[in-house]
């Protein structure tokens, strides 16, 4: 083969889905911090299954049109911050190839070229040793040697073959990487995409793997049934045209309905709303564009068919614009609480090993009326997520950097209705800034960080401001080890949020003996249920 054809990479992003499915969990393990929740694999496979699953619903089949679905499927599916990365990858490879039918061996090269530039782009401090470095390798190989090679298969073998030569490297470009023992967990994640690339180009046999129905995280259901439809049709449109006038288009429609969302990706305007009127809104976005795609259908009739889909009721936006709303992320029943007693209505479950996508966000924000809307991450892994989320939906979105479930308490705290929102965002930032996050998990593999040797099964504790602070063999040890590092002269405040596996008993004997050792400082308990931390403490 010396050129490849829309169904050559229609089939080539099918096979690397695949291929990296099988594969992830040895891309998970190698997570730098020996803790449970290695998600690098699991997150860069999610999101390019969302790219396999666009893919397969091509019309026409040629390069461009395959590398466009390809782009924005991953951008919409993109989890984690590889797989945001993955997705600026894959949206680079579309710019370099979007005036293209067919890809002879050095326009691929140049497609590869783009792929790393536009990656690079998207970070704002880019860190060697990771993916970007080993995407930006394999690119500028290919640049360089694409004149030697007439047969793409030999071409992207060699690819590869570098690539795993650089993937070699990184532990000695970043030094966390070399003190865990381990090379970059995205940039293999990115060598077993282009082997299913090669396999698919090979004619080989690998698992068969169904991206019709690739899945979004769970969101927390809203109760509130309405069997009152104001509005009968749920309209979708998806048009060809300037993205540049999707505001113009979303005031044109807002008069027509509820739970509206316009999004603009490159030349394509993606339409949703609940209309009486379906036809006055198709006509508005002919003036915008040509039509790609159009479904409509009758929610009277869905409601009356079933309340219920995938465990969730139905939800509708609420016709009372609000002032503010935050959409956090939440894992474990008794955070996700916690929340909802601030006053937060819209919660995403997700978290470590389950970080919610782009399309999460911009799902959870359809069902949101207010002026301004806050995304609390909550994880420094879904901040890219959130991000993304922000550009790419028409409301008024403020994405707060929260690494942390206690920081994303704080950031509630901290909002007053009475402030404007500038005020609000120093006040959130500031807050953040002034609370310190420990967490109690165990090691799921033996390794050395620092001065430390962990082994398999140790309770590890871990600062937010200085990593592994302290390795015992229970978690109450662990956790009042970690709070003594982290407690100061200055604390006011201990907060201690007790995990899923913990026995109420034993989170409350530790709350004693926090209590007596810091007699005078606040020293709260409460249930978390979060998955694979013991503990999560917050100290400010």
């Amino acid at each position: 083969m010396n050129t490849i054809s829309g169904q050559a990479l229609k089939d080539a992003i099918i096979y690397a889905a695949a291929y990296l499915e099988i594969n992830k969990d040895e891309v998970n393990s190698l997570n730098v911090f020996p803790v449970p929740d290695g998600d690098t694999g699991t997150n860069m496979s999610l999101t390019i299954s969302y790219a396999a699953k666009n893919v397969q619903k091509a019309d026409e089949i040629n390069v461009k049109s395959i590398a466009k679905l390809m782009s924005s499927g991953a951008l919409m599916g993109a989890r984690g911050n590889s797989g945001v990365i993955l997705s600026q990858l894959f949206r680079g490879f579309y710019e370099g190839c979007k005036e293209r039918n067919t890809l002879n061996v050095s326009q691929f090269a140049d497609c590869l070229k783009s792929s790393s530039d536009m990656a690079y782009k998207a970070v704002i401090k880019p860190t060697e040793g990771t993916i970007l470095t080993v995407a930006r390798e394999m690119g500028a190989f290919a640049v360089a040697n694409c004149g030697k090679y007439e047969e793409i298969e030999k071409f992207l073998e060699d690819i590869i073959a570098h690539g795993e030569v650089i993937l070699a490297k990184t532990p000695d470009m970043l030094p966390v990487l070399k003190e865990a023992g381990v090379v970059d967990a995205g940039g293999m994640g990115l060598i077993y995409i282009f082997k299913g690339y090669l396999a698919s180009i090979k004619g080989e046999k690998i698992e068969d793997k169904d991206f019709s129905q690739a899945k979004g995280t769970q969101k927390i259901a809203d109760t509130s049934v309405s069997h009152d439809i104001k509005f009968l049709y749920c309209t979708e449109v998806m048009i060809q045209g300037d993205s540049s006038t999707a505001p113009t288009l979303r005031t044109k429609l807002a008069p027509l309905g509820d739970s509206m969302l316009v999004i603009g990706d490159e030349d394509v305007i993606k339409i949703h709303i609940h209309s009486n009127d379906p036809g006055k809104v198709i006509s508005h976005c002919l003036v915008h564009g040509e039509l790609i795609d159009v479904k409509i259908e009758n929610m009277k009739l869905q409601h009356e068919n079933t309340l219920m889909q995938d465990g969730a009721f139905s939800r509708k936006k609420p016709e009372k614009r609000s002032k503010f709303a935050f959409v956090t992320v939440s894992a474990g029943s008794g955070l996700s609480k916690i929340f909802e007693d601030l006053g937060v209505g819209n919660i995403i479950q997700g978290g470590q090993t389950m970080n919610p996508s782009t399309q999460d966000f911009l799902d959870e924000i359809e069902f949101i009326n207010a002026d301004v809307i806050y995304l609390l991450p909550n994880n420094k892994n879904i901040i890219l997520a959130a991000n993304q989320a922000k550009e790419l939906s028409g409301e008024n979105i403020v994405a707060i950097p929260t690494k942390t479930i206690p920081q994303g308490i704080a950031a509630i705290l901290a909002y007053d209705e009475n402030a404007d929102n500038e005020e609000n965002i120093e006040n959130i930032n500031n807050a953040i800034k002034n609370v310190k996050t420990g967490q109690v998990t165990f090691a799921v593999r033996d390794t050395n960080i620092g001065n430390k040797t962990i082994k398999k099964g140790n309770i590890i504790g871990i600062s937010d401001r200085d990593g592994i602070v302290t390795v015992t063999t229970s978690p109450e040890k662990t956790a009042i080890e970690l709070i003594s590092n982290m407690a100061d002269k200055d604390t006011e405040l201990i907060y201690i949020y007790y995990g899923e596996e913990v026995e109420e008993k034993d989170a409350e004997r530790l709350h004693k003996k926090i209590e007596k050792m810091y007699s005078n400082i606040d020293v709260v308990l409460q249930y978390g249920g979060q998955p694979l931390y013991y503990y999560i403490v917050s100290v400010e």
